[in-house]
């Protein structure tokens, strides 16, 4: 090979090493992003199911209530 053609070849892999470290760096920025969604979604789901305990309790408390008042269908 000529050295031509040589520094032509160094070159471009110079030019594809940058572009795969900047594809590397893009990469952990996404992963970043997802981890963060994850953690707010588990958090979304937790509260959620909080507020379902609750609704169940407030609809245990309404039974009682309508019970006692003679109020429950049979």
């Amino acid at each position: 090979m000529t050295e031509g053609t040589e520094n032509l070849i160094l070159e471009h892999l110079r030019a594809i090493r940058a572009k795969l470290d900047q594809h590397s760096e893009e990469f952990r920025a996404i992963k970043l992003r997802l981890s963060s969604l994850e953690t707010q979604m588990a958090n979304v789901h937790s509260d959620l199911a909080i507020l379902h305990g609750r609704i169940d309790a407030v609809e245990e408390r309404l039974d009682r209530i309508e019970k006692r008042l003679d109020l429950a269908s049979a």
